[in-house]
């Protein structure tokens, strides 16, 4: 399984996704691949996280 360049939904860029990457999603039973970047899914988290602090 080699590694696969996509293109991230959110900024556009490419990033890699790597054959271990893929190794872990097939072993958690993830279908899909990964539609952003790790730098888009690091901040989609972090804005998900601090809008949970708010609803406290």
């Amino acid at each position: 399984m080699p590694d696969k360049t996509l293109v991230c939904k959110d900024c556009g860029k490419e990033f890699v996704f790597t054959e271990g990457e893929q190794e872990f999603y097939k072993e958690k039973g993830f279908t899909n691949e990964p539609q952003r970047c790790l730098d888009c899914r690091r901040a989609n988290k972090s804005k998900r996280n601090f809008s949970r602090r708010d609803d406290r």
